[in-house]
């Protein structure tokens, strides 16, 4: 299970990942991308919920509005996200442990408690 939570801790999302056997972060963060466009594009929303702002959307207090319902690319997504990662937009605990490389390999069961935290912009600072 991989929850989305506030630098505050409250979790605000979850998605339930099948993940066999030892996987990079990096892979993780693609496999996690990869299921929430999956989801979206079998049913396109007002709303798109996931770790990265799709191209054509706008940032909104409950995911990403868009202005049309449209087929997300997961891969163009997944990129983002890596590079998002990169850019310290958000961050990633297994566990109570920060994990800051993308090719760190991860040993995951069941019970792992995998987070991501998003950082938010501080706007005129």
């Amino acid at each position: 299970m991989i929850h989305d939570e506030t630098a505050a801790g409250r979790v605000v999302g979850a998605l339930e990942l099948d993940v066999a056997g030892p996987v990079r972060l990096r892979e993780l963060i693609r496999l996690r991308v990869r299921e929430e466009v999956a989801r979206y594009n079998a049913r396109p929303v007002e709303r798109f919920h996931g770790l990265v702002r799709p191209t054509a959307a706008e940032a909104d207090l409950n995911g990403y509005l868009m202005p049309a319902p449209a087929r997300i690319d997961w891969e163009q997504q997944a990129d983002a996200a890596v590079t998002a990662f990169g850019r310290n937009a958000f961050f990633v605990l297994v566990g109570d442990r920060q994990v800051e490389d993308l090719d760190e390999e991860l040993t995951l069961d069941e019970a792992s408690r995998v987070a991501f935290i998003r950082l938010v912009q501080l706007v005129g600072g």
